[in-house]
């Protein structure tokens, strides 16, 4: 009788004891606190414009910041987005993480963040010279209903190819004049909530060279037009020269 009440009251020590320490939390088991510090953050997205790409990975000093692969025409984060990044110097890798086939070179750049700016890094040029743009993005929400609109000339051609014109036809003027390849211009003024075609034409002439249907920007948002592609090329899916529009923020 005595062994059992000793076994009895053994086991209801070790069962209490059990508990005790499932309740103990260890040290660097917690789970992280949802970030809400950006003091000494940039904000960063990448436009991939570079020809022939399909499998792009970005990775910030050694870290992978894509989940998924970044395609020709792909934004990164989808838009409107950012990722932020630590300011300061940030070494950047970009590339093609197939096992088979790798026919793009992998592009490694650094560039010095400043703290609480935007940035879009421009990807273009053709999957086997990868190229890079970085810039500021000059973000200012606008205090009307206006949206804002800049235009970055990223077509990709073999020989010189003349710089070019955006007119829009709500205004019947050019919005944006005289820009040659790898430009990309200050943000302006654009009416929000208006339909408007925008051709991308010859600089100086009537040219046409691509369209842009349906350009309804969100008023007090940031839009980047993008011309890519290939400029020889106007029919084949992927590759043909088109304009296009991305969200800032």
């Amino acid at each position: 009788m005595k062994l059992t009440n000793i076994i009895t009251i053994c086991s209801a020590i070790i069962a209490t004891s059990l508990l005790a320490v499932s309740c103990v939390k260890e040290t660097g088991k917690e789970v992280a606190l949802e970030q809400t510090d950006f003091t000494n953050k940039a904000f960063v997205q990448i436009y991939n414009g570079t020809l022939g790409s399909a499998r792009n990975y970005v990775y910030v000093d050694g870290n992978a910041v894509t989940g998924a692969a970044l395609a020709f025409n792909g934004t990164f984060p989808s838009t409107p987005a950012n990722f932020s990044i630590n300011s300061g110097f940030r070494a950047f890798l970009i590339r093609d993480t197939s096992s088979t086939i790798l026919t793009q070179p992998p592009m490694s750049f650094s560039e010095n963040f400043q703290a609480n700016t935007n940035y879009t890094v421009f990807m273009y040029d053709t999957v086997t010279t990868p190229k890079q743009k970085t810039v500021i993005n000059d973000i200012v929400i606008p205090a009307d209903t206006t949206a804002r609109v800049r235009f970055a000339n990223f077509i990709f051609s073999t020989t010189a190819v003349p710089n070019v014109d955006i007119f829009s036809l709500k205004r019947n003027a050019n919005v944006f004049t005289n820009v040659q390849v790898t430009d990309v211009t200050g943000y302006i003024p654009y009416a929000s909530s208006l339909n408007d075609t925008l051709y991308v034409r010859e600089a100086g002439t009537t040219n046409l060279l691509s369209t842009l249907n349906g350009f309804n920007p969100v008023r007090k948002r940031s839009y980047t037009l993008v011309f890519r592609g290939s400029y020889k090329t106007t029919g084949t899916a992927g590759v043909a020269r088109l304009l296009t529009s991305v969200s800032s923020n």
